[in-house]
């Protein structure tokens, strides 16, 4: 007896996106995504795609792998009008397990080390169920006739976004619960129910038009191909290696507060033999002391035109611009991201940013996006 299995509906009448389980996405056929991250994951026994679908059977089953199974999904749970629990509890009737996760199709962010921290999770906290969730930083009101009310904060203390913990939402990747339960419950959660935090981008779930166009653009941008030549990282300052915030002594002094893994991040690079740069618009002793401290080899502040300066960096140091990673958050740094051979941003980049960049952290400014970046360029 399989002791997890994973289970992947796939319903072949899509309304909003007709074939949208097989049509390609990033290159390869949407379901495919999540397929592969559960046959990856290390704890999940067997995988179970259920589908009334004859075309997505033998797309499916493209994916050669003994522990993928293709199972014919009842025509009354494949109805507009069925359940995902409707499919659920009939697999459960016909297989034999002790836990079952539930993948969405539509969720093709879903990465297998998700899974592993899912279900490490579930197993060793004795939870009854578990779900996938992101954190969002949003204020929200509720609607009483024409009339609305702050519901998860008080206007009169406003947080500040890197002070407000936010709230959890369901992004639909995955559900975790034990067989015993489904049953008892007709539900795919149920008793002590925990979550697993992912990355914001995993919000997204394939549903509309609109949905497909920014995931593509999205999963293109987190599954790039790290280039080989990268001779210097150069990094912004105010939104990557600080996390934007203003803050000051009692003196009034100006103060900055930067995270010691990007620190770390340098002495990696080093030891690969890329050479580092800061550069930024502008010109504070608390930059030149940081830089110094860490080992930078570069450090360039008061520049308004970035692109102009690095190209002149460029000169001297005989390298060109395709050998050069930066990493940006800001309209100031768009000419620069756009120019060079790898550019990144974090995850709380302006939407101009995140549109142009080859990589999207998952980390946010000052919370170690750097360190991220250079650990994909180390990594390759």
């Amino acid at each position: 007896m399989a002791k997890i299995v994973a289970f992947i509906p796939a319903r072949a009448g899509s309304k909003s996106i007709p074939n949208k389980n097989i049509k390609f996405f990033g290159g390869k056929p949407l379901i495919h995504w999540v397929v592969n991250a559960a046959l990856d994951c290390k704890y999940i026994d067997k995988v179970y795609v259920s589908t009334d679908g004859k075309e997505i059977q033998k797309t499916v089953n493209e994916i050669s792998n003994p522990k993928l199974k293709v199972i014919d999904r009842p025509k009354n749970t494949a109805e507009d009008s069925s359940t995902t629990e409707s499919a659920m509890i009939d697999f459960a009737n016909k297989f034999d397990f002790k836990d079952i996760v539930l993948i969405q199709a539509t969720s093709p962010f879903l990465q297998s080390k998700d899974l592993d921290g899912g279900i490490t999770k579930y197993l060793n906290n004795n939870f009854d169920s578990l779900i996938s969730i992101v954190r969002q930083k949003r204020f929200i009101w509720l609607k009483n006739n024409e009339l609305i009310k702050p519901y998860n904060y008080f206007p009169k203390k406003r947080p500040r976004r890197q002070d407000f913990k936010g709230f959890f939402v369901e992004n639909g990747a995955f559900y975790i619960t034990s067989k015993k339960l489904l049953l008892r419950s007709n539900c795919r959660i149920s008793g002590k129910t925990s979550y697993y935090e992912m990355s914001e981008n995993s919000y997204f779930e394939i549903d509309e038009e609109n949905d497909w166009k920014i995931g593509e653009n999205l999963i293109d941008k987190n599954n790039f191909k790290i280039k080989d030549n990268i001779k210097l990282f150069c990094t912004d300052v105010d939104g990557v290696l600080t996390d934007s915030g203003m803050y000051y002594s009692e003196k009034g002094d100006e103060l900055k507060k930067f995270n010691t893994r990007d620190g770390k991040a340098i002495e990696l690079l080093k030891k690969h033999k890329i050479k580092t740069a800061i550069i930024t618009s502008e010109n504070t002793s608390i930059v030149k002391k940081r830089g110094d401290k860490i080992g930078v080899d570069f450090i360039f502040q008061g520049i308004n035109n970035k692109l102009e300066h690095v190209k002149k960096l460029c000169r001297e140091q005989k390298i060109k611009l395709s050998e050069i990673a930066f990493i940006g958050d800001d309209l100031n740094d768009l000419n620069l991201l756009k120019k060079v051979g790898l550019s990144a941003c974090p995850s709380n980049a302006v939407y101009k940013i995140k549109n142009i960049s080859d990589y999207i952290c998952s980390k946010k400014g000052g919370d170690g996006c750097m360190r991220e970046f250079a650990e994909k360029i180390i990594e390759n």
